[in-house]
């Protein structure tokens, strides 16, 4: 059974072009979805019931997982059997007629306007990571990239005369962005800061990516939230700020200011503009709680 599962990974990574991030939360969802079919005695694909397939959905929410966790890997167990079966390797696909776990509407989560400007003040002009944090969050704000997107960012990337940078998103789809003067400052800052410093020039240090860490490698997504969490402790600032909470950021200012919703979508990457309306909800909501207040006969 593992060795299906291999090929579909491969199939995966190498003809969907599906991100690390992803391929790895498929990977272990499958595995996880083998452990739980030898544990039951069932030792082939082709004989899972049903019922089996309800008591792996109430296996999972036994370990107490989040809805979105439990419906990633049901979708993970749906495309896996998609594929046996488009390989002729199943006949019948018993993941079909169940229905995905229904998920809880949540609105993203964004800063205000003072909250952003705030934290984008946070970081040491005086040292080498204190320049690149400024870079990064002047980054993720104004171009509402993914962190996955801005880790990957090379230094032949970044435009600074038509002021655009070249990000590589889902799928390894190549898009170019804007991004404003502000950050563009900031990144040749980082540049400049880096190529003055003598302890990176003592170490091999990547000299292809734009943002290293402090051993002069690439920088990767886990350091880049947990550098957020830092400055978030230190503006005094309760709620929880992600890489994705910038993106959230970015979305609601643009649409607050005025920008349409097509264009937005096109910023952000998204495939379908259903995934982009979601931030609409939002200022809407803000507009009615401002009409409520405001407006004598609300």
């Amino acid at each position: 059974m593992q060795d299906y599962v291999n090929k579909y990974l491969t199939h995966i990574e190498h003809d969907r072009n599906f991100s690390s991030q992803t391929l790895r939360a498929y990977r272990n969802d499958l595995y996880q979805y083998l452990e739980f079919l030898k544990e039951e005695g069932c030792c082939d694909l082709g004989n899972v019931s049903r019922l089996l397939l309800r008591r792996f959905l109430a296996f999972q929410k036994k370990q107490d997982y989040s809805k979105t966790t439990i419906a990633r890997k049901f979708v993970a167990v749906r495309s896996f059997y998609k594929f046996l079966c488009r390989e002729g390797i199943l006949e019948f696909n018993p993941v079909e007629s169940i229905r995905t776990p229904k998920l809880d509407k949540k609105l993203p989560k964004f800063m205000s306007i003072n909250e952003t400007e705030t934290l984008l003040i946070q970081a040491d002009s005086n040292t080498l990571l204190g320049v690149r944090d400024s870079a990064i969050m002047e980054t993720l704000y104004s171009a509402g990239m993914r962190v996955s997107e801005l880790v990957g960012i090379d230094v032949a990337d970044v435009d600074f005369f038509n002021g655009v940078v070249k990000v590589k998103g889902k799928g390894k789809k190549e898009r170019l962005l804007p991004i404003g003067d502000h950050a563009l400052k900031a990144i040749q800052a980082y540049i400049d800061k880096r190529g003055s410093d003598l302890s990176l020039h003592k170490m091999r240090y990547d000299n292809k990516a734009l943002f290293l860490n402090n051993r002069g490698g690439r920088l990767t997504e886990r350091s880049v939230a947990r550098m957020l969490e830092k400055y978030t402790r230190k503006a005094g600032m309760h709620s929880k700020i992600s890489p994705h909470t910038f993106r959230h950021s970015f979305a609601t200012h643009l649409l607050d200011r005025g920008a349409d919703l097509r264009s937005v979508q096109e910023l952000l990457g998204h495939v379908n503009l259903s995934t982009t309306q979601v931030y609409t909800h939002i200022t809407t909501k803000r507009l009615k709680e401002v009409y409520d207040k405001a407006h004598p006969r609300a």
